[in-house]
């Protein structure tokens, strides 16, 4: 199996909301972008929220949008094995470095995990001593969630720190 190396965190020192991600998949990776795949809601979401046409605006005009709200994005994986992009084939992980990040971003309030197997580690970013949120996968393989259903998860957890 491949060993892959994550992207580098999108925060500074006004972020005030991290999303957690599990680990990029091969697009992203590919196009060294978080949420990288067309079919990931991730873009459309926060366009929905913030009035900006996100999913079609370059990969920089994506992450200055990011830094303008205080919101910054990153996985709780720095590495691992995987065949593919399903975080089930994830294998030989190794954590990202959350204190690390905690120090570099003094505003940051709160951590939301983007899905399932990011809040698997939920208990690495309550170590912060922050409020830790549980979002819905924008991953095109979490079906049983309407964008709408979505959308109103995310918007509710955004809100709550100004970010939304």
């Amino acid at each position: 199996m491949t060993r892959l190396t994550g992207l580098p965190p999108i925060a500074d020192a006004g972020t005030r909301l991290l999303v957690l991600g599990s680990f990029p998949g091969v697009a992203s990776l590919r196009a060294q972008q978080y949420y990288g795949h067309p079919q990931n809601a991730f873009w459309k979401i926060l366009g929905a929220l913030w009035g900006l046409p996100l999913a079609q605006a370059a990969y920089a005009e994506r992450v200055a949008a990011l830094h303008a709200r205080g919101l910054g994005v990153w996985d709780v994986y720095a590495s691992c094995e995987r065949e593919g992009s399903l975080d089930a084939d994830i294998r030989g992980a190794t954590l990202n470095d959350f204190a690390a990040l905690r120090a570099a971003c003094p505003r940051l309030e709160a951590i939301a995990h983007n899905g399932g197997e990011s809040y698997r580690h939920a208990r690495h970013t309550r170590a912060l001593g922050l409020p830790v949120h549980r979002l819905p996968s924008t991953s095109p393989a979490n079906a049983g969630w309407s964008f709408e259903r979505k959308l109103e998860a995310w918007r509710g957890v955004l809100a709550a720190y100004g970010v939304a």
